[in-house]
């Protein structure tokens, strides 16, 4: 119990990078982070030259939209989602956890509309 409330916690207090430009939060994706997103993308999709650019676009897109520091809290509360039982259950149910996800599902909404 207490780990999922220290999660919670970390989760929440977390601040998104208000401070930043435009420019600095396009770039504040880790490498790897873009490499893993175009992997996983490029699995559902296809693997071919077309389908990497518009993968490549896709998480371009997202990152323009959503700082990193968000992208991951959210990406971590999807995940928590799929683990049942009570100690998850705030991951479900709060309305900060629902819109750190619908934030990154409207911005894949969005990469979506422009990239495929």
């Amino acid at each position: 119990m207490f780990a999922a409330a220290s999660l919670a916690g970390a989760l929440f207090c977390g601040g998104s990078a208000l401070g930043q430009s435009s420019a600095d939060r396009y770039n504040d994706y880790p490498t790897e982070a873009r490499a893993d997103y175009v992997f996983a993308c490029m699995a559902t999709n296809g693997r071919s030259a077309d389908v990497l650019r518009r993968c490549s676009c896709s998480i371009d897109t997202i990152a323009s939209i959503i700082p990193y520091d968000d992208y991951v809290e959210a990406e971590t509360v999807l995940s928590l989602q799929q683990v049942g039982g009570e100690r998850t259950s705030i991951f479900r149910t709060t309305a900060l956890a629902k819109e750190l996800v619908a934030a990154v599902r409207r911005a894949q909404a969005e990469a979506d509309i422009l990239c495929f």
